[in-house]
């Protein structure tokens, strides 16, 4: 099917939750006014959670026209979407004929909305209709077109659809280039066709009837992640159709650019309760269980016990029914890679390890090694070659150590004999190397924006969290 153009455009509220992201909201906004659908029926709401810097004034000043509700705190995505239902549904009857919620940080293609609407209009069936989610730091790369939920294999998992799928003709355009070109993914993928039905879509790009949304309600409690899936989930048992449209693109980051940290607890407790209200069966339930208490043994392994709590707290506190906001505290924080430098200077520190996974340029780091390596002539900076033996230069006269051998038992034994060599290692948060975790030495991760000091793990964390994950066996 190819979507029509809207003739009689219906009248649409837009829903914008946002927190501390003045210049991504304010972006967003401007380019609302670029959409192909007619601005007078269009109403915005932009509900702030309690930003403090400066969002809620230069919204009232750039957009004194626009429905601004401003929350005391901090309610999460939930509690800021939840916040705009509800305002939603007290105005009159018939005002709206649809919601269509969007993530602050989104690019939006100039047709996004109109194809959605269109969609919507020709199939009565279809409750909800979300748009394709391209990669903003891959513009040619699906991040996801919609998703499915796991409920065999990786129980609670999302299966994004057709994830990481690129169309050739746009790679090297910047998502700016590709907001105004010609969007129609079925054009460009092979067996896409325009619409497609799936279980979720997320609510960055969501377009719902106003009649359903008020049918479905509020979403569940969650403060953030999963939410949106639980809504959907909801909807599609209430006899709708949730599709995803490859003609209506956004831009957003992905999320293999973000590091997870305390996101983790509502991940893990959330899953849980979409699982339990939506059809896992006893089975299912204690198989997610001790996944989660097995994902905390490998935390403990990887020198990071705080990630490993909250795995725990996320498992207690769905057992207790504890939902909504938790007040986290973790004991590692992270600064910004430009800062660094001091680190390489620390003369207690003379001999560096760099794990394979690190990537100098894309982490921002490299002028802080080389300058470090100027200032001090006797700091020793060694590389890991990649695991097939390949040597990646990122350094200049860059040091690489032997290459470690391909069988498991024997790259552990090679690595416990570097225990004691190096005084720091530098880990990716994105891929870590667990053996590098126990080398007796400092532990730095560090990812694409941001870096941290850990301690070296413990032995008895990680047998208390393996007796933890094998006594699960009985307790469940």
């Amino acid at each position: 099917m190819t979507t029509q153009a809207v003739t009689t455009a219906p009248e649409i509220l837009i829903i914008i939750v946002t927190w501390n992201n003045k210049a991504s909201v304010l972006e967003l906004l401007a380019s609302l006014a670029t959409l192909a659908y007619p601005t007078d029926a269009l109403d915005i709401l932009v509900v702030d959670n309690a930003s403090h810097d400066g969002t809620k004034e230069a919204i009232e000043t750039a957009y004194p026209q626009i429905n601004l509700i401003y929350n005391q705190e901090n309610l999460g995505g939930t509690g800021g979407f939840n916040t705009g239902l509800q305002w939603a549904f007290e105005q009159t009857d018939g005002r709206y004929q649809y919601f269509w919620l969007l993530d602050n940080d989104v690019l939006v293609h100039q047709r996004a909305l109109t194809e959605l609407v269109a969609l919507l209009e020709a199939k009565p069936d279809i409750a909800v209709a979300g748009s394709t989610m391209m990669q903003l730091d891959y513009p040619w790369r699906i991040n996801e077109m919609g998703a499915f939920i796991d409920r065999k294999v990786n129980i609670g998992h999302l299966i994004l659809f057709r994830h990481l799928e690129t169309i050739p003709a746009w790679q090297g355009y910047s998502a700016q280039e590709l907001l105004r070109s010609e969007a129609d993914l079925s054009k460009h993928l092979m067996h896409c066709q325009p619409y497609m039905d799936v279980e979720y879509v997320a609510a960055a790009s969501l377009l719902i009837r106003a009649k359903v949304a008020k049918e479905a309600g509020l979403w569940r409690d969650y403060f953030i992640h999963f939410d949106d899936v639980e809504w959907c989930l909801r909807i599609a048992e209430m006899g709708y159709r949730i599709v995803v449209s490859a003609q209506s693109l956004i831009w957003h980051l992905s999320a293999a650019a973000k590091v997870p940290t305390w996101v983790l607890y509502y991940d893990n407790r959330n899953v849980l309760d979409l699982l339990s209200n939506h059809g896992a069966n006893q089975t299912s339930l204690l198989h997610f269980k001790r996944y989660i208490l097995k994902k905390a043994v490998y935390y403990h392994l990887i020198a990071k016990p705080d990630l490993a709590q909250l795995h725990y707290d996320a498992l207690n506190d769905f057992e207790a029914g504890r939902f909504g906001k938790k007040d986290i505290k973790l004991s590692c924080h992270y600064q910004k890679n430009n800062q660094i430098k001091a680190v390489f200077l620390e003369t207690s520190i003379k001999r560096i390890l760099i794990a394979w996974p690190i990537n100098v340029h894309a982490m921002g780091i490299q002028e802080a090694l080389v300058q470090a390596q100027l200032q001090r002539p006797e700091l020793q900076i060694d590389c890991m070659p990649l695991p097939n033996g390949e040597m990646v230069y990122q350094l200049p006269r860059a040091k690489f150590i032997k290459p470690f051998p391909a069988s498991k038992i024997k790259r552990w034994l090679a690595y416990w004999r570097l225990r004691g060599q190096y005084d720091l290692i530098i880990q990716s948060d994105y891929q870590v190397v667990i053996g590098l975790s126990w080398l007796k030495s400092r532990l730095l991760f560090i990812n694409d924006n941001d870096f941290c000091e850990r301690p070296q793990p413990s032995w008895h964390d990680v047998l208390s969290a393996v007796v933890r994950y094998y006594k699960s066996y009985f307790k469940f």
